[in-house]
């Protein structure tokens, strides 16, 4: 059987990597959990806002249809006041 004797330079090698790599790969995985978070608190914040500018669009909508309505009775008050002025 072959084993495969390593100096102390070449251990020491071998730890310092294997440290460095196993921070690589928590502070990569610490890293994609902050991009979901904040990913999909975009995605609420555009929903939030896509429902922000349906509730407008439907109270404009609302006031376009009432500022109509307005607008005859207006006319039909203003007819009214002529009217009764001329009497």
């Amino acid at each position: 059987m072959n084993i495969l004797q390593l100096s102390t330079t070449d251990t020491t090698l071998l730890i310092i990597l294997t440290v460095l790599l196993s921070l690589f790969f928590l502070l990569s995985t610490i890293a994609v959990i902050f991009v979901i978070r904040i990913l999909s608190s975009i995605s609420r914040v555009a929903d939030k806002a896509e429902n922000v500018i349906d509730s407008v669009e439907t109270a404009a909508e609302a006031f376009k249809d009432a500022s109509g309505r307005l607008t005859i009775f207006k006319l039909i008050k203003n007819i009214l006041d002529l009217s009764q002025r001329k009497k």
